[in-house]
């Protein structure tokens, strides 16, 4: 098969379905991309058996054909070929020659039919929500996503979907997040996406409202359709932590703060955590004010803000990280801080509305010396 196409389509559709290409893998073709060419459309299709990523893009040619190239190698050629045009002919001993001003390449390729089926999708089961929605959900939320397999299912996102809200919810046992949206749909959906997938489903999402995601729900996978482009993804099977009830309905305590302070502050502190040196960050929340302190084998740490506080003084230990990862999540110049005392999570909710609910579970503090 012969074709002629745009390099800079045909870069840009390689580095995106390459995302999905396992750098190693027992099945070599697995390491490659397939191209499937239909005379004036080339398929590109990236895939590792739990992800796929697939493409199409203009081609000009009168051929129909398919094979397996590296991705890598590939990848890298086009990525440097020095021009506009690229041509590309694969022979019957699937040699593979591209072409571009007055340089030449010569690959040899792999046959087509050692490359595994792309999942089948039901169209008729679906829902579709504008594009910056659901990157904004990703991006709020991902940061809670365990990153240990000991309860694999809480290595991905719960999408749960009923009477019209859409909850995307993440919980790795130390914090949990929740972002909300009202969505035009009132099917009911409650399934776990893998946090990989939905990290590249974010890249690929633009932040123009007038684009669309439509999502495709079978039993076990689900398809993401995002303009050109059709990523793949195996759910995750389990059971979900009960999230709702792990929310405070109540709280004795609120603080409104100023987050981007708050931020600051928590960030000065990390100068003395690493993983040789950890400890806990020590708040109380006291009279309109925020003390905070921290004490490792770097140096001490002490600062103060001040806040609106309301109800009992608190004072609370957490993971530095863990609530900063929350706080930057937020994106919002203000938020709410509820706490029932020192032993309980913190429950980090917008000025007005439900559109995220965070919580960080705290740590247990030493007696000061």
């Amino acid at each position: 098969m012969k074709f002629t196409c745009k390099q800079a389509e045909i870069n840009e559709a390689l580095a995106n379905v390459s995302r999905a290409v396992p750098q190693k893998s027992p099945l070599t073709a697995l390491e490659g991309v397939k191209l499937y060419l239909n005379r004036n459309t080339l398929e590109l299709t990236g895939y590792d058996l739990e992800l796929g990523i697939q493409t199409k893009i203009n081609a000009v040619s009168d051929d129909i054909g398919e094979c397996i190239l590296n991705s890598k190698l590939f990848g890298e050629i086009i990525r440097k070929m020095p021009s506009e045009t690229i041509e590309i002919e694969i022979d019957d001993s699937l040699t593979t020659t591209i072409r571009g001003f007055n340089t030449e390449y010569k690959i040899l390729a792999m046959p087509a039919d050692e490359y595994p089926s792309i999942p089948d999708y039901d169209t008729g089961d679906n829902f579709t929500i504008p594009q910056p929605m659901l990157k904004n959900m990703i991006n709020q939320t991902i940061f809670a996503v365990a990153v240990v397999d000991n309860k694999p299912i809480l290595m991905g996102e719960l999408f749960d979907i009923l009477d019209y809200n859409f909850n995307l919810v993440a919980i790795d046992g130390y914090r949990l997040a929740v972002r909300s949206e009202r969505i035009e749909s009132d099917n009911h959906y409650h399934f776990v996406v893998k946090a990989k997938a939905l990290s590249e489903v974010s890249k690929l999402l633009k932040d123009d409202e007038k684009e669309t995601v439509t999502m495709h729900v079978s039993k076990k996978h689900i398809t993401f359709e995002i303009g050109k482009y059709m990523l793949f993804s195996r759910l995750l099977e389990g059971d979900f932590h009960n999230y709702k009830g792990s929310i405070p309905a109540n709280h004795n305590t609120e603080i409104v703060i100023n987050t981007r302070e708050f931020i600051s502050t928590l960030e000065r502190c990390m100068l003395l955590i690493n993983e040789k040196a950890k400890a806990p960050v020590r708040c109380v929340f006291k009279d309109g004010k925020v003390k905070l302190s921290c004490s490792t084998a770097l140096g001490k740490f002490v600062d103060e803000m001040e806040a609106d506080t309301a109800g009992p003084s608190v004072e609370i230990g957490f993971n530095c990280r863990y609530l900063l990862d929350a706080l930057k999540a937020t994106e919002s110049d203000k938020v709410r801080l509820q706490l029932n005392g020192g032993l309980s999570p913190m429950k980090i909710v917008p000025m007005d509305g439900n559109a995220y609910t965070f919580l960080v579970l705290p740590t247990r503090l030493k007696n000061e010396s």
